[in-house]
């Protein structure tokens, strides 16, 4: 392996800049890592911030959903690998004790303050899109707030199910929602392209009422006067969902003006 020392870059009036602390490479196309978090930086669970490099003697950002709970200590994200991507090609390279450019002020409307009050949250999430809901579901005024939260997260292969094994154990260990995520959450991994327990896109997972299956409690649809929705994938995904929660009379909603769905316009384009 490359041996070389840490990267450091200029300081930058528009951003912060915060140290690489840990990299995990999940597959050959996904990778994880976590950065320092300032003191200042506050954000909600669901907010998405710049971050970027220095390449060509400039700052290069681009907008990366926060993957960590609110009250972590330090901020984690999630990213594909892209081999001719701008800053991605150059990230996926980061080492421990590299720094990086952070935004001053996350935002975003994929978070619950965008959504009127309800009893089951569904988060619909497709490739690096579950990054945003892993933040929502570790924040314990989430579980105060909803009876159920019901997180699907669709891949192409089985490897590329990120955190599947926190996932699929319910957050246990985690200090603040171990209790409650035991009982209302629930995790429905499917996967497109291989054998698993759970096969085809979300659509076909709703066509066939599998993803209202025990141990969700309620009906086997979509009911706009208790279901909440979070959406966050590909712009066809966001686009298709979209039109079929409206074509339910769910209205979508904003941080000005809570509605019964939301997507994180940012990355819709």
């Amino acid at each position: 392996m490359e041996v070389r020392p840490p990267s450091r870059i200029p300081d930058a009036k528009a951003f912060r800049t915060v140290e690489v602390i840990r990299v995990k490479h999940r597959h050959e196309h996904l990778f994880s890592f976590s950065v320092t978090r300032p003191e200042s930086f506050r954000f909600r669970s669901g907010e998405f911030t710049m971050l970027g490099m220095q390449i060509e003697d400039k700052p290069l950002m681009r907008a990366y959903s926060i993957a960590s709970p609110a009250y972590a200590d330090e901020i984690e994200f999630l990213s594909v690998k892209v081999p001719d991507g701008p800053p991605t090609s150059q990230l996926q390279r980061i080492r421990t004790g590299d720094q990086l450019y952070l935004g001053r002020k996350p935002t975003g409307t994929l978070v619950a303050d965008a959504l009127l009050p309800g009893r089951r949250l569904f988060l619909l999430a497709t490739g690096t899109g579950l990054a945003p809901f892993l933040s929502i579901i570790r924040d314990p005024e989430i579980y105060e707030a909803y009876s159920q939260i019901i997180l699907v997260h669709s891949v192409r292969h089985v490897e590329e199910l990120a955190f599947r094994n926190e996932l699929e154990a319910k957050l246990a260990g985690d200090p603040l929602v171990q209790d409650q995520a035991l009982i209302q959450f629930h995790y429905v991994p499917t996967v497109t392209r291989e054998a698993f327990r759970t096969t085809g896109r979300i659509q076909q997972l709703i066509g066939s009422e599998e993803i209202f299956s025990h141990p969700v409690i309620g009906p086997n649809c979509f009911d706009p006067e208790q279901d909440r929705i979070m959406l966050c994938g590909s712009m066809e995904m966001i686009k298709q969902f979209s039109d079929y929660f409206e074509s339910l009379e769910f209205t979508e909603g904003s941080n000005a003006a809570p509605g019964q769905f939301v997507i994180e316009r940012a990355f819709v384009g």
